[in-house]
């Protein structure tokens, strides 16, 4: 190759290369602009496409508006009115400050920009198609504020137009774009029009009900009856916001939306934190849908580490982290039927029976979390026992002890409890079994039926996490020691790691190359078939390979414990057990899904049951 000069790049061909970090498509340059419109201190933005983008954009806004003589400057490269020293970088306050994208966005366009300030009497008007930046400034009719319309995109640079995809799809990336700045400013309307037809018309949101509303139209309906309300504080770091139940999620990553001081970004110490908060209720290869605002101090985060400022890097990670997954993980523990419930749910419509319909379960949203009916009997025809009582035992507990008739076992109707209380616990009272799976329970506002399976498996799950992290799980010795047959390779890790197993409360002793002898195994799974329990709990020792990896997933074997130690499908239960499941449901954290997951209850309304009958019509 020949040696070259070493020359001054020309403006336009400089601008064209930031275009190149800048402007990627259409919604790049509606970002670019909406974000000018939001610093300007705009109430209101309307945005007017043609084309997917390509063949005009407009974003007009109400905001200070650029003077006369900035015009030209407004066109330049690196010429801002956000940033002028670095201690004003370090701590930034507005969403633009690269002082590029204008200029970047000229440079691959036909562009005219018209303002008028408060303080002007009349507006005016700068063009610029795409060549040297050499501009005249023309009055124009304007009201106040600015309008930014961008003709032709990337009309002189055909390579990067080429890469344009279909009208329909550059308008779906530009209308994600809007969304995201209209779910991070409520307090300012925006308007977009694709084609001349009005797609979004968002007034400001100022009561949490507008807001709220305001996300329902962006996002799904659904997604409001089927939220958390967050808010909290801790350490200098506050966040607000809505996160899904676990049983709304999606296939896809599409419905999570994060800010932080006001800024949309995507995030790994973000992202990490919340997917570790729902990992224990999440169905596998579902993602979690949520829209959350992070704030904090602007010096404890740089949002200058990508040209498109869609990343950002917080001076103290861990901090960072550990607050986000501490307070979802809480916030997602309290999710449990109980009579004081202490999160915010939205109170839903009536709606169709519930499942994982679309990739969306929603049948536990409409459970009233308030206090109970004051009249039980006209409910039910007869009264609960007294909360206290039924209290006394738990599921475990009701299991151990065979009922003295061995015939309430068969399935059936049975009678109510009896007392002269009135309260209703959140579940209800069990009234029937369904094909040994099911828990059939009449509750206050309709039926529930409970996945019996899933929901012991978190009963019986959460019980043995806490108390591993209190003493190690408590064990019982068989009364006969049971001999089972095994690999070389499982009879070598149950040999290596023995003293790491006592503490999961299995004592395994080698009784050859390829034989156990089981001593004890944990309390909790003495229902357990023990051998495939065994087998189970090797086969996650092997996958760990080391005392700490093993230690690191215990979540994981607990888990996989907890699956063996649940009431199996066809287990007939009596009236009792069933009300003892029920009650130790509404005590436990996380008890709407089990631990892989999937829904444990859904409940159809008494509304929904005579809509499906046709009564009252």
């Amino acid at each position: 190759m020949l040696h070259r000069k070493i020359e001054i790049l020309s403006p336009r061909l400089a601008n064209q290369i930031a275009a190149g970090e800048v402007v990627e498509r259409p919604a790049s340059v509606v970002k670019e602009l909406v974000e000018n419109c939001l610093d300007a201190g705009a109430t209101r933005i309307d945005i007017e496409i043609e084309q997917g983008g390509i063949k005009l954009i407009r974003v007009r806004d109400n905001g200070r508006g650029i003077v006369k003589d900035d015009l030209p400057l407004a066109l330049a490269r690196h010429a801002t009115s956000k940033v002028y020293s670095l201690d004003e970088l370090e701590a930034l306050g507005s969403l633009g400050f690269r002082g590029e994208a204008l200029a970047s966005v000229a440079s691959v366009s036909r562009l005219t920009l018209t303002s008028k300030p408060t303080q002007q009497t009349e507006a005016w008007q700068v063009q610029s198609h795409g060549r040297e930046m050499s501009t005249d400034v023309t009055p124009a009719a304007h009201t106040d504020g600015t309008t930014v319309e961008v003709r032709d995109l990337f009309f002189n640079t055909p390579a990067r137009r080429k890469f344009m995809r279909t009208e329909k799809t550059e308008f779906n990336h530009l209308e994600e774009v809007i969304k995201r700045q209209a779910l991070s400013r409520f307090d300012v309307g925006f308007t977009l029009r694709h084609n001349n037809r009005t797609i979004h018309s968002l007034r400001p949101a100022t009561t949490p009900a507008e807001q709220q509303r305001r996300i329902a139209q962006l996002l799904n309906p659904d997604f409001m009856t089927n939220a958390l309300v967050i808010e909290t504080e801790r350490a200098g770091l506050k966040m607000s916001g809505w996160v899904g139940l676990p049983t709304f999620s999606r296939s896809m990553p599409d419905m999570q939306y994060f800010f932080v001081n006001g800024r949309v970004v995507k995030d790994k110490v973000i992202g990490h934190a919340v997917k570790q908060a729902y990992r224990d209720v999440l169905y596998h290869g579902r993602h979690p849908c949520f829209v959350l605002y992070l704030e904090l101090d602007s010096s404890g985060v740089d949002v200058n580490v990508h040209p498109t400022k869609h990343e950002v890097r917080f001076r103290d990670q861990r901090l960072v982290h550990d607050f986000l997954f501490s307070q979802l993980h809480r916030a997602l523990a309290e999710v449990r039927p109980q009579a004081n419930q202490s999160i915010e749910v939205a109170t839903p419509e009536p709606v169709r029976i519930s499942g994982l319909e679309a990739g969306e379960f929603a049948g536990q949203t409409s459970l009233n979390m308030g206090a109970p009916t004051a009249d039980y009997g006209r409910s039910f025809g007869t009264s609960p026992q007294p909360m206290a009582a039924r209290e006394q035992v738990s599921f475990y507990q009701a299991l151990q002890s065979p009922p003295a008739n061995q015939e309430g076992r068969s399935l059936g109707l049975n009678t109510m409890p009896q007392s002269d209380q009135n309260d209703i616990p959140p579940l209800g009272f069990a009234v029937a079994q369904l094909h040994g799976i099911y828990i059939l329970s009449q509750s206050e506002h309709g039926l529930i039926v409970v996945d019996m399976h899933a929901a012991h498996e978190r009963i019986t799950y959460e019980r043995m996490k806490s108390q591993y992290d209190q003493q190690g799980l408590q064990a019982q010795p068989l009364l006969v020691p049971l001999k089972i047959s095994v690999s070389e390779k499982e009879a070598d890790a149950a040999e290596e790691f023995s003293e790491l197993l006592l503490k999961f409360g299995f004592e395994l002793q080698r009784s050859g190359p390829e034989s156990l002898t089981v001593r004890q195994i944990p309390v909790y799974l003495q229902q357990a078939d023990v051998e495939p329990l065994i087998r189970s709990v090797l086969s996650d020792v092997i996958q760990h390979e080391s005392s700490d990896a093993i230690l690191a997933h215990r979540n994981e074997i607990l888990s996989t414990m907890a699956c063996h130690g649940s009431v199996r499908a066809n287990r007939r239960l009596t009236i009792p057990e069933m009300n003892a499941l029920l009650r130790d449901m509404e005590r436990t954290e996380r008890s709407g899904q089990c631990n892989h997951g999937r829904p444990t209850w859904t409940q159809m309304t008494l509304p929904e049951l005579d809509k499906l009958f046709l009564r009252g019509r």
